[in-house]
């Protein structure tokens, strides 16, 4: 990710957007997507399991599965708003020490980033301008399960983008968003030796969770 784009992320996702997140989580739970995502991972199991949640947010997924009896987990940020604020919360929930907390970009950290049995990237997909070594990469990590939610490429969403695009130019944000065609990410993840498990498609979002064969 170029310097330009990792300061949008800074930008746009701020600590005022990371405690209204925070605040929604605590009190609704995780969003539909970040839930059906869940679901899935958990109808395999998270006991005993480590978790790479790579763009985690305000650590959701780590919440969730933590508490369905995860080992530990490795959150992975380019956001230090989110990285903190997961931490708060972990802290909160008594488990901060058994996750590793990383603040950058993924696709350069990767060498340093270890395996997990599950990967994780809810909503990271979009966010960034090279799906191919995004995808790659964190696949590659993905010892059993990887779970992605990424926008549908429908035609209407990709009419509508170049109109968010233009509202972070005018308002001088370098962030952008990025339809990455959907054959083109499953290319991506197959070729590291999975296959698919599970998909579900919403109105603009889908939920896909791949597996390593043995």
């Amino acid at each position: 990710m170029n310097c330009c784009h990792c300061q949008g992320i800074e930008s746009f996702f701020d600590q005022k957007t990371a405690l209204k997140e925070l605040a929604d989580y605590r009190q609704k739970g995780p969003s539909k997507t970040t839930r059906i995502l869940l679901e899935a991972l958990k109808a395999v199991g998270a006991e005993g399991k480590t978790l790479l949640d790579i763009g985690g947010g305000v650590g959701a997924i780590q919440h969730q599965l933590m508490a369905a009896g995860l080992a530990g987990a490795v959150n992975v940020d380019a956001s230090t708003a989110y990285l903190n604020t997961a931490r708060t919360e972990a802290t909160r929930l008594g488990y901060a020490n058994r996750v590793s907390y990383h603040y950058g970009d993924f696709v350069d950290l990767a060498p340093t980033i270890e395996p997990a049995d599950i990967v994780t990237l809810d909503r990271v997909v979009c966010c960034y301008p090279n799906m191919e070594a995004l995808v790659s990469l964190s696949a590659a990590r993905a010892s059993q399960l990887y779970g992605l939610v990424y926008p549908r490429d429908a035609w209407w969403l990709k009419s509508l983008r170049p109109l968010a695009n233009a509202f972070f130019w005018l308002s001088r944000n370098p962030f952008r968003i990025f339809l990455h065609p959907t054959e083109a990410v499953d290319a991506a993840a197959r070729r590291q030796g999975l296959k698919l498990r599970f998909q579900r498609r919403l109105l603009v979002w889908q939920v896909v969770v791949y597996e390593r064969g043995a």
